[in-house]
């Protein structure tokens, strides 16, 4: 009986925790990431305050909750979406990885911005936890491309100087760690690969792209297949440039 009563609080606790989570983004989307308050989900949920605070200790706690959660959403994501390439193609699996990314932004944008938009007001990240770690596993995801890719890449990065002081220690450690063999240049390459993908997607997420462009999926699909030329990522005899 007792296993029985702590295992309908655990469940309990579990659902109570995720819909505080649930409405926390809701209520950003509305009034963006400043607009998250435990007292007003408390309100919602018809909870007391004190109450609230037992499963986040303030604001800040649930903000990196959160913000861990979504990493660890889209890193599984990305994940799935190499497996699912059945080929070796280095342009294949750049492409798998972009279209994923997109097809996740586009469905989340509440947790696309809250991870990748302004800061939240207020909020500083702590430096370790749950949440850097779910960082790096993301940034560990496509720095995989990149090291597959990377012995016919590198002969395009000549001049590129870098050292592993460039970066800051917490990457450098997942790097290393996790691709002992990768120079500093492969990082770089990574932080690139990332800059380009990122950077059409934010346009389209934050509506930049409405007046500008009937359909965006094409403009991305253009431009990843020019990334995957211009940085080296395919091999010579594969042609990731559409006519």
């Amino acid at each position: 009986m007792g296993e029985e009563t702590q295992s309908r609080r655990a469940r309990l606790r579990t659902e109570t925790t995720s819909e505080i989570k649930t409405i926390a983004l809701k209520h950003m989307a509305v009034g963006g990431p400043a607009s998250i308050s435990l007292r007003a989900i408390a309100r919602e949920m018809g909870m007391t305050a004190g109450a609230i605070y037992s499963y986040f200790t303030s604001r800040d706690d649930l903000i990196t909750a959160l913000t861990a959660d979504v990493y660890e959403s889209l890193a599984n994501v990305l994940e799935a979406a190499h497996e699912g390439v059945p080929s070796g193609s280095a342009t294949e699996k750049v492409l798998a990885h972009a279209h994923a990314y997109r097809t996740w932004a586009i469905a989340h944008p509440e947790e696309f911005r809250l991870v990748y938009g302004d800061p939240v007001p207020g909020y500083t990240p702590p430096e370790a936890g749950a949440a850097q770690e779910a960082e790096h596993r993301l940034c560990a995801v496509l720095l995989g491309l990149v090291a597959a890719a990377w012995p016919r890449a590198a002969a395009t990065r000549a001049g590129c100087d870098y050292e592993w002081s460039d970066f800051r220690p917490g990457l450098v450690a997942m790097a290393r760690e996790s691709f002992p063999d990768l120079p500093p240049a492969a990082v770089a390459l990574c932080l690139r690969v990332w800059s380009r993908m990122h950077g059409l997607l934010a346009l389209e997420v934050y509506g930049h792209l409405r007046h500008q462009v009937v359909d965006p999926a094409k403009l991305y699909e253009t431009d990843m297949r020019d990334l995957i030329r211009t940085l080296g990522l395919a091999s010579p005899e594969e042609n990731p440039v559409t006519a």
